[in-house]
């Protein structure tokens, strides 16, 4: 299946790797700066933060302590099943993700595959985050493809989103 696209682009966390990260721990962490600039804090997982901290004008505070524990997490990864895939691939490909770019190396490196991956494209890389199509689109250009041409492997409902926005062929992993 996968053959028969000119490119392929992967999600990382939850479809390549299990970043191990403590969500909550880290949004416990994040908390107070997030109250300092007047924000809410109800959510429980750090992730749910970034809408919020993009509103509030907290991003740059914010970053640090996620970009932290995501690169730890990363370095942790378990891999999953779909790494083969990647690995077997004989399109390029590619890695779009709302991790930053930096634990999307991390995670790669740690399980020896980097040298596979034509392009990262993280949350960092551009200007805005999935399920806008921009980062998607961006991991596509990096490699030369259409989005026609391209399939977006991906575990989330927001993966899906990005993938129609972005005019690219979608496949949700278990």
């Amino acid at each position: 299946m996968i053959d028969s696209y000119d490119a392929v682009v992967y999600d990382l966390d939850g479809t390549l790797v299990q970043l191990t990260v403590d969500w909550k721990e880290t949004a416990e962490q994040i908390k107070p700066i997030i109250r300092q600039y007047g924000g809410d804090t109800d959510a429980d997982d750090a992730l749910d933060f970034l809408p919020i901290v993009d509103e509030i004008g907290a991003t740059k505070e914010i970053e640090p302590h996620l970009a932290s524990a995501e690169r730890d997490g990363a370095r942790r990864s378990e891999r999953l099943p779909v790494m083969d895939e990647l690995v077997e691939s004989t399109v390029p490909v590619s890695i779009c993700s709302l991790n930053c770019e930096a634990a999307c190396r991390d995670a790669l490196d740690a399980h020896s595959i980097s040298k596979d991956v034509g392009a990262i494209v993280g949350r960092d890389s551009v200007t805005e985050r999935k399920p806008h199509p921009e980062p998607l689109l961006a991991a596509v250009n990096k490699l030369g493809a259409t989005p026609e041409r391209t399939l977006f492997v991906g575990d989330s409902d927001s993966d899906e989103i990005t993938a129609r926005r972005a005019g690219t062929a979608f496949r949700r992993v278990p």
